[in-house]
Parts: structure tokens; sequence; C-alpha cells
């Protein structure tokens, strides 16, 4: 299914120039609807904006750690869990039995779950093009006209929409994936996220499977943005005789980028919010939703001033900078290991003791239960001025 248009049509196709709010987010997936959902309630005016409607354009693989999704209260978008992992190399393969769970889901569906958790917010379908910075916020353009805001945030994507310069591959710290969707037989599909790293197929990343109830998601991600992953997608298709067919891909940062610049919140991947050799960028992108929707509420509740929120935002995203460092190195290091010793290696950390230690390290890093924890009171107060400094 194609994506659908971003802007409306005809008599449909309303002005929006003018409109104001006290938070205008700017992309309406895992980090925008995260940041609206988190500032629901608390009685200020949350604008969403997005070229597609909401759920309506899935470009990731769609798992995610099983504690996240019962943290925030998803439940009808589930489709399966994963209690295990394998790694394969030509050379061997490795099983693993994690200390939590993964669970694909249906990407609309989930995107709509958060919405509804999203109170009074609204939303409008509008091209992004650009923004002028004024003494009291922003002035957003759109292919619909101007909208301003005191508090701006970018959950746009990589293109990092609203800085400036954009960033555009190849020449940028972006990996690229591709995965199709055949529908398969739900009895026949394993309990597992499978990966395998074979060279053969793609020189410097790895390919995937991900059991959706109903549907496999099988895919390829190249750590360099140069190499095609059309071909190698298909290959993996092929090996595993199922259909390369319902394709969807896009670029992925693998480098973390400032989280707060010239005034704007920067969310999810257009602030490098994905995890490098995993590729995984859906919960981090609900974790700094979150984390930024709550400097923000302290803005809206007139407890500090939007650039002392900047400030800790940017801070907070520096505390996880360690984490994100140590899996770039990772990165750059596993195309260049020996697959035979590569194969050795993943079957020397299988002892669970490892696999729980590891992988527990791996779900801290964006710990689900922050989500529960230090939420703004939910409560009706009466919108006031936002203080700029």
């Amino acid at each position: 299914m194609s994506p659908k248009r971003a802007t409306l049509r005809g008599a449909e196709r309303t002005s929006i120039d003018g409109d104001r709010a006290d938070v205008l987010v700017c992309g309406a997936s895992f980090a925008g609807l995260a940041v609206a959902r988190e500032l629901a309630g608390l009685g200020h005016d949350v604008l969403v904006l997005d070229r597609y409607e909401i759920g309506e354009r899935q470009t990731s693989a769609c798992a995610v750690p099983t504690p996240w999704l019962d943290a925030l209260g998803i439940h009808e978008a589930r489709r399966s869990e994963l209690p295990h992992m394998s790694f394969t190399t030509p050379h061997g393969s490795a099983r693993y039995r994690l200390p939590w769970t993964w669970t694909s889901f249906d990407y609309r569906t989930l995107c709509h779950e958060l919405w509804d958790q999203a109170g009074e917010a609204r939303f409008h379908t509008a091209k992004i093009e650009g923004r002028t910075r004024t003494a009291g916020g922003h002035v957003v353009h759109t292919d619909r006209g101007d909208v301003s805001a005191p508090i701006v945030v970018d959950a746009l994507g990589w293109r990092r929409n609203l800085a400036h310069p954009h960033y555009q591959p190849p020449n940028a710290p972006l990996s690229r994936g591709l995965e199709v969707h055949p529908h398969v037989d739900a009895a026949t599909q394993d309990d597992s996220l499978d990966c395998w790293v074979d060279r053969s197929v793609i020189p410097r990343g790895y390919a995937w499977r991900v059991p959706a109830g109903g549907e496999s998601r099988v895919g390829v991600g190249s750590y360099d943005p140069h190499d095609h992953v059309k071909e190698p997608t298909q290959e993996v298709a092929r090996r595993l005789d199922v259909d390369a067919v319902r394709y969807q891909g896009n670029w992925f940062p693998h480098k973390l980028r400032p989280a707060a610049e010239d005034g704007v919140f920067f969310c999810g991947d257009s602030a490098g919010h994905c995890i490098p050799v995993s590729g995984e960028g859906i919960r981090t992108a609900f974790m700094f939703g979150i984390q930024a929707a709550r400097e923000i509420a302290k803005v809206l509740d007139g407890a500090q001033t939007r650039e002392q929120a900047l400030v800790a935002y940017a801070a907070f995203s520096k505390t996880r900078a360690p984490f994100f460092r140590k899996l770039l190195l990772l990165q750059r290091v596993m195309p260049r290991i020996p697959p035979r010793l590569l194969t050795l290696g993943f079957r020397l950390v299988s002892p669970q003791p490892l696999i729980d230690r590891a992988f527990g390290w791996y779900l801290a890093a964006a710990d689900p239960e922050m989500a529960l924890r230090d939420r703004p009171v939910r409560r009706a107060v009466a919108a006031g001025p936002v203080a700029a400094d």
C-alpha cells in the first residue's frame, strides 16, 4: 500500500495560516506522539503536524521491548511476543533466551493508540518547509500556511528538517534499511527475532526476520549509506523462501546529534536517537520524546524558562552519549571481525548469566520504567505566556 498523500486536495485543503499553539510538534510518529501523549491533561494547546496521516507511513520493522508497550499502555497493536534472539553467520548460529521479550506490533494501530492518549491535542496534515525564529518563539512554514508557537519540537526524522543544514545521504552518518512483509501462516512462525551477519549478502550490516502474527518482516540494514539494499533484501527473502512483497524502507541515523539547537527540541531520529549496531530507534524515540515533554511541561507551568528547558533536555541526551558511543564503536569494528571469530564471539556470550547482564544493560539504556516515573501532574491550568529566557 502506498503512503497517503500528505497534503489535502481540492475543497478539503484548507489554510492553517495564522494558527497558533502553546507547543507545536512537527512529526507524528513515535517521538512526536510520545511528546503529545506526555503533555495530555495539562490544559495547554498542543498541535501536531505531519506530512502524512497518523499511522499512515511505516518505515521500521516495528518491534520493541515488551516492557515499553506495558509502560505506555499499548495493547491492541501487539502482534507476536518474541522471547528469543538468534544470531547466524555462514559458520554457525547462537540462540539466546532474553531476560525480557520483544513484541512486534502493527504500526498504524500503535500510532492511533498513542494518539488516543494525547487528550485534546490537535492534528493537521501539512508539509513542513522550514521555520523562522522570532522573539517569542518560532514560525513554522508549511505548504498550508504559517503556524507559530513559543515551543517547537522537531520529531520529523533523520532529515532534521528544522535545523540548518539538513542531513542528506550518502554523505552523512546514516544507515539504510529495507524490508519486505510477506504474509505467512502464523502457526508456522518461530518465537525468535533472527539476525544474520553474512557479508556475501551485505558487506557492512545485517539481515533480520521479525515474526508479526500473519506476516514476516524480512529485511537488510547497511551501516554504509552507499551500499544498495534492495537486491540483498530480495536475496534474504529467497533464502527464507518467502515472497519479496510490500516493500518499505528508510534511512536512519547512527550517530547522536544535538538534542537542542537554536531554540528547538529535537527528538528521535532528528536527534540521532537511534541505537548503533541494532538500528533500534523506537523505544529511544519514546524515551526522549517523554523527557522533552517533561521539560516542556515545566515551562508551561512556569517552573523554568524555555531556554532552561532546552539546556536540561540537551543535558539529559548527553547522559546517554557513552552508551551510543560504545555501540557506534562496535558498529565500526564488527565488519572488520573475521566471520569465524565473530561466530565464536556469539557463542562465547551465550551462557545465560552473560545474556542477562548484556541485554539487561542494553534495555537499561532506555529504561521503560522512566515512562512511569515523574510524570507531570495532570490538571487543567490556565494557559499563560511562556518565558523565553
